[in-house]
């Protein structure tokens, strides 16, 4: 195991930080109930790390984990899996035990997600994943009580956490499974958007679309709006709030305000992401009243668009479709590589447009001993087999 000490290296000392605004952590690895570390943990490094990270996930950064802990972990049992070097945040993960293994009873230890979070992807330093997975594994090996393998949920393969951790088990003989993987719509950068619409659509579908928009001019004042920034923020997102409310979701009890703790992440991480400058909102107005709404988490090089509504009274002219051509603008950012649309695989709106595929895959990961690595091998091989069959 490579001691901390050992990885002090120029490239953090190089960087730019106001150690008043940023003091310095303690140098180590651990694993703690998130309500005992959340809090040590200064936001600046936080930030510092979410913003350096070679494989960004917003879903991981202070300004959503933290309500989303607060809203459906109040207990506390969810740990926080840290690494600290010369002084900075070089990892961090939320990491819990559990026993409901898709419907079955295996004890097992996990990153911890939730319904509305859409990437598992730690955030971790770069140059410095090696350690922050031998560390976690070698903790995982010590700490595993009844479990019989690490599982990790929403993992993207083109992400760092999944070629370390197959690189990891190549070399120490334990197991890398994915036991699963889905296939979704995202953007990836090359095409300007006009160009991207020419290849995802046919010429009548874009013309149909044309239609659509005149016809909603037509019928009042339509105005379309872009924000980066605070400004009426608060009244921005109870317009989404009721406007979700509204259609099906509202009717099957499974929009964002049907629950209080839903709710609540949605308004502070929409206003988290504002403050530091990593959220987008578009929408169209008819007649002073918003038709389609869309929040995507801006966090380069990947965007990930989080939430999108409109009204089903409009819904034959397909404004939620129309907003999504003016979201094709993400392909003309510089800094942006690839749009992930967190959505679920197959939806019938999004994959109309978007044409490109980002793989997400859910892995078990061998800890323990021998004979525990061999049981868990086990079972990750035959949920591999019932994904297949169910495929």
């Amino acid at each position: 195991m490579t001691r901390i000490a050992d990885l002090i290296d120029a490239r953090w000392h190089g960087l730019s930080v106001d150690r008043r605004a940023c003091p310095a952590l303690p140098d180590g690895f651990s694993v703690r109930p998130w309500r005992e570390v959340i809090d040590t943990i200064p936001e600046a490094a936080w930030h510092e790390l979410a913003c350096t990270a070679p494989t960004p996930n917003p879903f991981c950064e202070r300004w959503f984990l933290k309500p989303s802990l607060e809203q459906f972990d109040p207990q506390g049992p969810v740990c926080l899996a840290t690494l600290a070097v010369g002084g900075k945040l070089a990892g961090i993960m939320p990491i819990r035990y559990g026993t409901n293994y898709h419907g079955r009873f295996v004890p097992h230890l996990a990153n911890w997600l939730h319904a509305n979070s859409f990437c598992g992807e730690p955030l971790v330093a770069e140059g410095y994943s090696h350690v922050f997975w031998e560390y976690l594994l070698d903790w995982c090996d010590r700490n595993h009580r009844a479990s019989l393998f690490l599982h990790l949920a929403n993992l993207p393969t083109d992400g760092t956490a999944f070629r370390t951790l197959r690189e990891l088990a190549a070399r120490s003989g334990r197991c890398f499974r994915p036991v699963k993987t889905v296939h979704r719509a995202a953007l990836c950068k090359g095409l300007s958007p006009q160009e991207h619409m020419n290849a995802a659509m046919e010429k009548k579908r874009r013309k149909e679309l044309s239609r659509k928009r005149r016809r909603l001019e037509e019928a009042g004042e339509l105005v379309f709006s872009r924000q980066t920034d605070t400004d009426a923020l608060e009244d921005w997102i109870e317009s989404f709030l009721a406007l979700e409310r509204a259609g099906w979701k509202g009717a099957r009890g499974s929009s964002l305000s049907s629950a209080p703790e839903t709710a609540a992440l949605f308004r502070e991480g929409l206003d988290g992401a504002a403050r530091y400058g990593r959220l987008e909102r578009l929408a169209f107005h008819l007649d002073g009243k918003p038709i389609a709404m869309l929040c995507t988490f801006v966090t380069p090089p990947i965007s990930f668009g989080f939430k999108t509504a409109f009204d089903e009274n409009h819904a034959k002219l397909s404004p939620g479709l129309l907003l999504q051509v003016e979201n094709l603008a993400m392909l003309e950012r510089g800094d942006i590589d690839v749009s992930d649309s967190c959505a679920a695989p197959g939806h019938p709106m999004i994959e109309q447009i978007w044409s490109d595929r980002r793989e997400i895959a859910m892995v078990t990961v061998g800890i323990g001993g021998k004979l525990r690595r061999s049981i868990g091998a086990v079972l990750s091989a035959i949920e591999l087999r019932r994904e297949e069959k169910r495929q």
